[in-house]
Protein backbone atom coordinates (compact mmCIF):
# COMPACT_ATOMS: atom_id res chain seq x y z
CA UNK A 1 0.00 0.00 0.00
CA UNK A 2 1.13 3.54 -0.79
CA UNK A 3 0.40 6.71 1.11
CA UNK A 4 -0.55 8.89 2.72
CA UNK A 5 -2.21 10.84 -0.11
CA UNK A 6 -4.87 13.54 -0.05
CA UNK A 7 -7.83 14.25 -2.35
CA UNK A 8 -7.59 17.93 -3.30
CA UNK A 9 -11.23 18.53 -4.26
CA UNK A 10 -12.42 19.76 -0.86
CA UNK A 11 -9.43 22.09 -0.41
CA UNK A 12 -9.01 23.97 -3.69
CA UNK A 13 -10.09 27.60 -3.63
CA UNK A 14 -9.13 31.18 -4.41
CA UNK A 15 -6.96 31.74 -1.35
CA UNK A 16 -3.32 30.75 -0.84
CA UNK A 17 -2.17 27.97 -0.49
CA UNK A 18 -5.15 26.40 -2.20
CA UNK A 19 -5.19 28.45 -5.39
CA UNK A 20 -2.45 26.88 -7.55
CA UNK A 21 -0.93 23.44 -8.04
CA UNK A 22 2.47 24.60 -6.80
CA UNK A 23 1.04 26.20 -3.68
CA UNK A 24 -1.16 23.28 -2.72
CA UNK A 25 1.69 20.83 -3.33
CA UNK A 26 3.92 22.79 -0.95
CA UNK A 27 1.12 22.73 1.63
CA UNK A 28 0.39 18.98 1.22
CA UNK A 29 4.06 18.02 1.38
CA UNK A 30 4.56 20.13 4.51
CA UNK A 31 1.85 18.06 6.23
CA UNK A 32 3.55 14.77 5.41
CA UNK A 33 1.56 13.63 2.38
CA UNK A 34 3.32 11.66 -0.33
CA UNK A 35 0.59 11.77 -2.96
CA UNK A 36 -2.22 13.95 -4.28
CA UNK A 37 -5.46 12.84 -5.92
CA UNK A 38 -6.42 15.47 -8.50
CA UNK A 39 -9.96 16.52 -9.48
CA UNK A 40 -10.09 16.96 -13.26
CA UNK A 41 -12.76 19.66 -13.27
CA UNK A 42 -10.69 22.42 -11.67
CA UNK A 43 -8.37 24.15 -14.13
CA UNK A 44 -6.44 25.74 -11.31
CA UNK A 45 -4.58 22.45 -11.04
CA UNK A 46 -5.41 20.39 -14.13
CA UNK A 47 -6.54 20.89 -17.73
CA UNK A 48 -8.21 17.68 -18.84
CA UNK A 49 -8.52 18.79 -22.47
CA UNK A 50 -4.78 19.29 -22.83
CA UNK A 51 -3.84 16.28 -20.67
CA UNK A 52 -5.88 13.91 -22.84
CA UNK A 53 -3.94 14.95 -25.94
CA UNK A 54 -0.49 15.92 -24.70
CA UNK A 55 1.98 13.50 -23.12
CA UNK A 56 4.34 16.46 -22.78
CA UNK A 57 1.83 18.39 -20.66
CA UNK A 58 1.39 15.33 -18.43
CA UNK A 59 5.12 14.80 -18.10
CA UNK A 60 5.60 18.44 -17.09
CA UNK A 61 2.72 18.24 -14.61
CA UNK A 62 4.08 15.03 -13.12
CA UNK A 63 7.54 16.60 -12.89
CA UNK A 64 6.18 19.68 -11.13
CA UNK A 65 4.48 17.48 -8.53
CA UNK A 66 7.63 15.39 -8.07
CA UNK A 67 9.65 18.55 -7.43
CA UNK A 68 7.61 18.94 -4.24
CA UNK A 69 8.31 15.36 -3.17
CA UNK A 70 4.86 14.15 -4.17
CA UNK A 71 3.27 11.75 -6.65
CA UNK A 72 -0.08 11.91 -8.41
CA UNK A 73 -2.03 9.01 -6.92
CA UNK A 74 -5.04 9.14 -9.25
CA UNK A 75 -7.28 11.52 -11.18
CA UNK A 76 -10.97 11.98 -10.35
CA UNK A 77 -14.05 12.59 -12.51
CA UNK A 78 -16.65 12.40 -9.75
CA UNK A 79 -18.65 15.34 -11.13
CA UNK A 80 -18.45 14.32 -14.78
CA UNK A 81 -19.16 10.66 -13.98
CA UNK A 82 -22.31 11.70 -12.15
CA UNK A 83 -23.56 13.24 -15.39
CA UNK A 84 -23.15 10.05 -17.41
CA UNK A 85 -26.51 8.97 -15.97
CA UNK A 86 -28.96 11.52 -14.54
CA UNK A 87 -32.65 10.95 -13.94
CA UNK A 88 -34.69 13.95 -15.18
CA UNK A 89 -35.85 14.56 -11.59
CA UNK A 90 -32.30 15.80 -10.88
CA UNK A 91 -31.56 17.66 -14.11
CA UNK A 92 -31.76 21.16 -12.68
CA UNK A 93 -29.58 20.46 -9.64
CA UNK A 94 -26.91 18.56 -11.58
CA UNK A 95 -26.61 21.22 -14.27
CA UNK A 96 -24.14 22.93 -11.93
CA UNK A 97 -21.65 20.11 -12.63
CA UNK A 98 -21.45 21.00 -16.34
CA UNK A 99 -20.39 24.09 -18.33
CA UNK A 100 -23.04 26.81 -18.43
CA UNK A 101 -23.63 26.37 -22.17
CA UNK A 102 -24.91 22.84 -21.47
CA UNK A 103 -27.43 23.81 -18.79
CA UNK A 104 -30.93 22.73 -19.73
CA UNK A 105 -29.57 20.38 -22.41
CA UNK A 106 -29.41 16.94 -20.74
CA UNK A 107 -28.57 14.92 -23.87
CA UNK A 108 -25.69 17.20 -24.84
CA UNK A 109 -24.55 17.28 -21.20
CA UNK A 110 -24.48 13.48 -21.08
CA UNK A 111 -22.36 13.24 -24.24
CA UNK A 112 -19.97 15.84 -22.80
CA UNK A 113 -19.69 13.83 -19.56
CA UNK A 114 -18.82 10.59 -21.37
CA UNK A 115 -16.19 12.44 -23.37
CA UNK A 116 -14.74 13.94 -20.21
CA UNK A 117 -14.38 10.57 -18.48
CA UNK A 118 -12.78 9.07 -21.58
CA UNK A 119 -10.32 11.96 -21.70
CA UNK A 120 -9.45 11.24 -18.09
CA UNK A 121 -8.61 7.68 -19.12
CA UNK A 122 -6.26 8.95 -21.81
CA UNK A 123 -4.70 11.45 -19.38
CA UNK A 124 -4.22 8.70 -16.79
CA UNK A 125 -2.26 6.67 -19.32
CA UNK A 126 -0.09 9.70 -20.13
CA UNK A 127 0.62 10.12 -16.42
CA UNK A 128 1.42 6.44 -15.90
CA UNK A 129 -1.53 5.94 -13.52
CA UNK A 130 -3.26 2.60 -13.06
CA UNK A 131 -6.58 3.61 -11.45
CA UNK A 132 -9.17 6.37 -11.80
CA UNK A 133 -11.98 7.58 -9.50
CA UNK A 134 -15.52 8.36 -10.63
CA UNK A 135 -19.24 8.07 -9.86
CA UNK A 136 -21.66 5.85 -11.78
CA UNK A 137 -24.50 8.34 -11.92
CA UNK A 138 -28.06 7.26 -11.22
CA UNK A 139 -31.19 6.55 -13.22
CA UNK A 140 -33.12 4.68 -10.52
CA UNK A 141 -32.01 6.26 -7.23
CA UNK A 142 -35.30 8.14 -6.86
CA UNK A 143 -36.98 4.71 -6.52
CA UNK A 144 -34.59 3.45 -3.81
CA UNK A 145 -37.51 3.16 -1.38
CA UNK A 146 -40.19 1.10 -3.15
CA UNK A 147 -43.22 3.32 -2.65
CA UNK A 148 -45.09 3.49 -4.88
CA UNK A 149 -44.22 -0.05 -5.80
CA UNK A 150 -41.64 -0.32 -8.56
CA UNK A 151 -43.04 -1.80 -11.78
CA UNK A 152 -41.62 -5.19 -12.72
CA UNK A 153 -38.49 -4.83 -14.80
CA UNK A 154 -37.76 -1.21 -13.85
CA UNK A 155 -34.46 -1.83 -12.07
CA UNK A 156 -33.29 -4.34 -14.66
CA UNK A 157 -33.94 -1.78 -17.41
CA UNK A 158 -32.13 0.93 -15.44
CA UNK A 159 -29.01 -1.20 -15.04
CA UNK A 160 -29.09 -2.29 -18.67
CA UNK A 161 -29.09 1.38 -19.68
CA UNK A 162 -26.38 2.21 -17.14
CA UNK A 163 -24.21 -0.58 -18.54
CA UNK A 164 -24.90 0.57 -22.11
CA UNK A 165 -23.61 4.04 -21.25
CA UNK A 166 -20.53 2.85 -19.37
CA UNK A 167 -19.42 -0.12 -21.51
CA UNK A 168 -17.69 2.05 -24.19
CA UNK A 169 -16.00 4.04 -21.43
CA UNK A 170 -14.77 0.85 -19.75
CA UNK A 171 -13.43 -0.37 -23.08
CA UNK A 172 -11.59 2.93 -23.53
CA UNK A 173 -10.02 2.55 -20.08
CA UNK A 174 -9.04 -1.00 -20.94
CA UNK A 175 -7.31 0.25 -24.09
CA UNK A 176 -5.36 2.65 -21.86
CA UNK A 177 -4.49 0.10 -19.18
CA UNK A 178 -6.38 1.92 -16.40
CA UNK A 179 -8.93 0.60 -13.88
CA UNK A 180 -12.14 2.63 -13.63
CA UNK A 181 -13.10 2.72 -9.95
CA UNK A 182 -16.66 3.61 -9.03
CA UNK A 183 -17.07 5.12 -5.58
CA UNK A 184 -19.87 3.10 -4.01
CA UNK A 185 -21.94 5.96 -2.67
CA UNK A 186 -25.49 6.89 -1.67
CA UNK A 187 -27.18 8.83 -4.47
CA UNK A 188 -25.57 6.59 -7.11
CA UNK A 189 -27.12 3.52 -8.68
CA UNK A 190 -23.95 1.77 -7.48
CA UNK A 191 -24.42 2.38 -3.75
CA UNK A 192 -23.82 -1.03 -2.14
CA UNK A 193 -22.50 -4.49 -2.92
CA UNK A 194 -25.72 -5.79 -4.50
CA UNK A 195 -25.97 -2.86 -6.93
CA UNK A 196 -22.27 -3.19 -7.77
CA UNK A 197 -22.87 -6.87 -8.59
CA UNK A 198 -25.90 -5.97 -10.74
CA UNK A 199 -23.73 -3.60 -12.72
CA UNK A 200 -20.87 -6.09 -13.08
CA UNK A 201 -23.27 -8.65 -14.50
CA UNK A 202 -24.62 -6.15 -17.04
CA UNK A 203 -21.11 -5.18 -18.25
CA UNK A 204 -20.13 -8.86 -18.52
CA UNK A 205 -17.83 -8.60 -15.49
CA UNK A 206 -15.62 -6.16 -17.34
CA UNK A 207 -12.08 -6.34 -15.92
CA UNK A 208 -11.84 -2.54 -15.69
CA UNK A 209 -15.08 -2.15 -13.67
CA UNK A 210 -13.71 -1.80 -10.17
CA UNK A 211 -14.43 -0.19 -6.82
CA UNK A 212 -13.32 2.84 -4.85
CA UNK A 213 -13.77 1.65 -1.26
CA UNK A 214 -14.85 4.33 1.22
CA UNK A 215 -16.11 2.84 4.51
CA UNK A 216 -17.88 6.04 5.60
CA UNK A 217 -20.70 5.47 3.11
CA UNK A 218 -21.32 1.99 4.46
CA UNK A 219 -21.50 3.17 8.07
CA UNK A 220 -24.27 5.56 7.04
CA UNK A 221 -26.09 2.66 5.35
CA UNK A 222 -25.51 0.39 8.36
CA UNK A 223 -23.57 -2.16 6.31
CA UNK A 224 -20.80 -4.50 7.38
CA UNK A 225 -17.96 -2.52 5.80
CA UNK A 226 -15.33 -5.04 6.95
CA UNK A 227 -17.05 -8.02 5.35
CA UNK A 228 -17.34 -5.94 2.19
CA UNK A 229 -13.56 -6.13 1.79
CA UNK A 230 -13.77 -9.93 2.03
CA UNK A 231 -16.42 -9.98 -0.70
CA UNK A 232 -14.91 -7.50 -3.15
CA UNK A 233 -11.17 -7.26 -2.45
CA UNK A 234 -10.34 -8.42 -5.97
CA UNK A 235 -12.22 -5.39 -7.33
CA UNK A 236 -11.07 -2.82 -4.77
CA UNK A 237 -8.45 -0.75 -6.58
CA UNK A 238 -8.82 2.56 -4.69
CA UNK A 239 -9.31 3.52 -1.05
CA UNK A 240 -10.60 6.73 0.55
CA UNK A 241 -9.75 7.15 4.21
CA UNK A 242 -12.86 8.87 5.51
CA UNK A 243 -14.58 8.38 8.85
CA UNK A 244 -18.25 8.45 9.84
CA UNK A 245 -20.54 7.79 12.76
CA UNK A 246 -24.11 6.61 13.12
CA UNK A 247 -26.00 7.63 16.27
CA UNK A 248 -29.70 6.76 15.90
CA UNK A 249 -32.22 8.82 17.82
CA UNK A 250 -35.89 8.56 18.68
CA UNK A 251 -36.60 11.14 16.00
CA UNK A 252 -34.38 10.29 13.04
CA UNK A 253 -32.46 7.43 11.45
CA UNK A 254 -30.78 6.42 8.20
CA UNK A 255 -32.75 8.88 6.07
CA UNK A 256 -31.76 11.82 8.24
CA UNK A 257 -35.00 13.79 8.30
CA UNK A 258 -33.71 16.29 5.67
CA UNK A 259 -31.54 17.77 8.41
CA UNK A 260 -28.18 19.48 7.99
CA UNK A 261 -25.22 17.12 8.32
CA UNK A 262 -24.35 18.16 11.85
CA UNK A 263 -27.83 17.16 13.08
CA UNK A 264 -28.15 13.85 11.24
CA UNK A 265 -27.75 10.48 13.04
CA UNK A 266 -25.35 9.45 10.30
CA UNK A 267 -22.64 12.00 9.59
CA UNK A 268 -19.13 12.16 8.16
CA UNK A 269 -16.17 12.82 10.46
CA UNK A 270 -12.43 13.31 10.17
CA UNK A 271 -10.38 10.10 10.45
CA UNK A 272 -10.19 8.93 14.04
CA UNK A 273 -13.19 10.98 15.18
CA UNK A 274 -15.88 8.54 14.04
CA UNK A 275 -16.72 4.87 14.40
CA UNK A 276 -14.82 3.29 11.50
CA UNK A 277 -12.42 0.52 12.52
CA UNK A 278 -9.45 1.58 10.39
CA UNK A 279 -7.06 -0.82 12.15
CA UNK A 280 -9.00 -3.78 10.80
CA UNK A 281 -9.53 -2.16 7.39
CA UNK A 282 -5.81 -1.61 6.87
CA UNK A 283 -5.14 -5.15 8.10
CA UNK A 284 -7.64 -6.66 5.67
CA UNK A 285 -6.35 -4.63 2.74
CA UNK A 286 -2.80 -5.75 3.58
CA UNK A 287 -3.98 -9.35 3.92
CA UNK A 288 -5.46 -9.18 0.41
CA UNK A 289 -2.35 -7.47 -1.02
CA UNK A 290 -3.95 -4.12 -1.86
CA UNK A 291 -1.21 -2.14 -3.62
CA UNK A 292 -3.02 1.15 -4.30
CA UNK A 293 -2.99 4.40 -2.36
CA UNK A 294 -4.55 5.28 0.99
CA UNK A 295 -6.09 8.69 0.25
CA UNK A 296 -7.52 11.08 2.82
CA UNK A 297 -10.88 12.50 1.79
CA UNK A 298 -11.83 15.24 4.21
CA UNK A 299 -15.55 15.62 4.80
CA UNK A 300 -16.45 16.52 8.36
CA UNK A 301 -19.41 18.45 9.71
CA UNK A 302 -17.49 19.62 12.82
CA UNK A 303 -13.73 19.82 12.29
CA UNK A 304 -12.12 22.33 9.91
CA UNK A 305 -10.55 21.06 6.68
CA UNK A 306 -7.18 22.49 7.72
CA UNK A 307 -7.15 20.56 10.99
CA UNK A 308 -8.48 17.44 9.29
CA UNK A 309 -5.72 17.57 6.69
CA UNK A 310 -3.04 18.21 9.32
CA UNK A 311 -4.14 15.20 11.36
CA UNK A 312 -4.83 13.00 8.33
CA UNK A 313 -1.28 12.26 7.18
CA UNK A 314 0.03 10.94 10.52
CA UNK A 315 -3.24 9.04 11.03
CA UNK A 316 -2.81 7.18 7.75
CA UNK A 317 0.91 6.69 8.33
CA UNK A 318 0.23 5.12 11.72
CA UNK A 319 -2.21 2.63 10.20
CA UNK A 320 -0.17 1.55 7.20
CA UNK A 321 1.21 -1.97 7.38
CA UNK A 322 4.52 -3.20 6.01
CA UNK A 323 3.66 -6.80 5.22
CA UNK A 324 5.85 -9.42 6.82
CA UNK A 325 7.93 -11.76 4.72
CA UNK A 326 8.39 -14.16 7.62
CA UNK A 327 6.18 -16.34 9.78
CA UNK A 328 6.38 -15.42 13.47
CA UNK A 329 7.24 -18.98 14.53
CA UNK A 330 9.88 -19.59 11.86
CA UNK A 331 12.51 -19.79 14.61
CA UNK A 332 10.99 -23.08 15.83
CA UNK A 333 10.86 -24.76 12.43
CA UNK A 334 13.37 -27.28 11.14
CA UNK A 335 14.64 -28.45 7.78
CA UNK A 336 12.47 -30.85 5.81
CA UNK A 337 13.25 -34.46 6.67
CA UNK A 338 11.25 -37.11 4.80
CA UNK A 339 12.05 -39.83 7.31
CA UNK A 340 10.93 -37.66 10.23
CA UNK A 341 7.70 -36.68 8.45
CA UNK A 342 6.78 -40.32 7.93
CA UNK A 343 7.56 -41.12 11.56
CA UNK A 344 5.27 -38.29 12.76
CA UNK A 345 2.43 -39.57 10.55
CA UNK A 346 3.00 -43.18 11.49
CA UNK A 347 3.86 -44.20 7.93
CA UNK A 348 6.25 -46.97 6.94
Amino acid sequence: MKGPAIFLAQFLGDDTPFNTLDNICVWAASLGYKGIQIPTWDKKVFDIEIAAESKLYCDELKGKVLEHGLEISELSTHLQGQLVAVNPAYDTMFDAFAPEQLHGLPKERQKWAVDQVKKAGSASKHLGLKAHATFSGALAWHTVYPWPQRPDGLIDMAFEELAKRWKPVLDHFDDNGVDLCYEIHAGEDLHDGITFERFLEKVDFHPRANMLYDPSHFVLQQMDYLAMIDHYHERIKMFHVKDAEYNPTGKSGVYGGYQDWIDRPGRFRSPGDGQVDFTTIFSKLAQYNYTGWAVLEWECCIKSPEQGAKEGAPFIEAHMIEKTTKTFDDFASGNRNEKQLKEILGLD
